[in-house]
């Protein structure tokens, strides 16, 4: 047998593993990232919008700034707004315009209840279902098969940040599921952990700028 061969054997070995495993030992991680188990469980915003979800991923952070600090980074997401906070460079090789802001944009602050949102240039639009300033965010598409839900809770010392993923995936075979569970979700994670850091580290250095500022 080769040295190929028995690397190609080895890594195809590994990755089996790792997927046999995953439902196992790491999903729930993977889908609960940063969340206690009370987020997890809790009811957010727009819940009611999809009740029955094929995927539900509760995702948070701690973040170390008051709400007022953070809500203008979530009104402003989107394509060709300000982006996701996340790795601009895979978005963008699905075509969906997201060039991160590293500020607040006057322009997309303005938001109501049924304001939509492309998702890219040829995607769906994403819809403003429920707005709560400062306290919760959701949007979702119009055939309900995506809800996004951002809630803002404050504690002690800062803001914790919960992201909520409601998808339902219709007429999905049981191969497209399983695809879905193996690498969509763990995809999912890498994605979403580095949007809700990008936010953390947006709104801790607005708050410290608030505190910087001389007075008037």
């Amino acid at each position: 047998m080769s040295l190929r061969t028995k690397i190609s054997g080895g890594v195809g070995l590994a990755v089996g593993a790792a997927a046999a495993s995953y439902p196992l030992l790491w999903r729930r991680w993977c889908l609960n990232w940063g969340a206690t188990p009370d987020e997890t469980a809790g009811d957010l915003p727009g819940d009611e919008l999809l009740p029955d979800p094929d995927l539900l991923a509760t995702r948070a952070i701690t973040i170390g700034a008051p709400p007022d600090a953070i809500w203008p980074w979530l009104v402003q997401m989107g394509s060709g707004r300000g982006g996701a906070y996340t790795y601009d460079w895979i978005e963008n090789l699905l075509r969906l315009d997201m060039h991160s802001a590293d500020e607040i944009l006057p322009q997309f602050q303005d938001v109501k209840v049924g304001d939509e949102f492309p998702l890219g240039r040829t995607g769906k639009n994403m819809r403003v279902e429920v707005l709560d300033p400062e306290a919760a965010f959701t949007i979702g598409f119009a055939d309900r098969t995506w809800v996004w839900i951002f809630a803002l809770v404050p504690v002690p010392g800062g803001t914790r940040l919960i992201s909520r993923n409601r998808i339902a995936t219709p007429g999905a075979s049981a191969l497209g599921r399983l695809f879905t569970m193996l690498f969509m979700e763990p995809g999912s994670l890498v994605m979403e952990r580095k949007m809700l850091l990008g936010i953390k580290e947006r709104a801790e250095r607005l708050a410290r700028d608030r505190v910087a500022e001389p007075a008037a």
